[in-house]
């Protein structure tokens, strides 16, 4: 179970981001809300992994799902470069997540 929080942790994460995009700096109620809300939710999931998963493995993948949600989210929606040597580096993003994965 503790994978699958770590995961619902991670996703919860990319809704964090979006949501504080979507702020505008903390100038819009709505997605300032939903940002605290699902924040909270986030490091609560996050929290209820922590008690089987290695904090550091935890952490990477965590981080890693967020950060790789929210550079597709930004490229998707937001106009943001497709640039190859992006789209390489977030490769590399996975590829280490799902290391860190294989060898927990």
């Amino acid at each position: 179970m503790a994978w699958l929080f770590l995961i619902i942790a991670g996703f919860c994460e990319i809704g964090a981001v979006l949501a504080l995009k979507l702020a505008e700096g903390f100038k819009r109620l709505v997605p300032s809300i939903f940002f605290v809300l699902i924040g909270m939710t986030s490091f609560y999931f996050l929290s209820l992994a922590l008690t089987e998963i290695p904090m550091g493995t935890a952490y990477a993948v965590w981080t890693g799902i967020g950060s790789a949600g929210s550079v597709l989210l930004g490229m998707l929606f937001f106009r943001e470069s497709k640039s190859f040597i992006r789209l390489l580096l977030l490769s590399f993003i996975i590829i280490g997540v799902v290391g860190l994965k294989i060898t927990s």
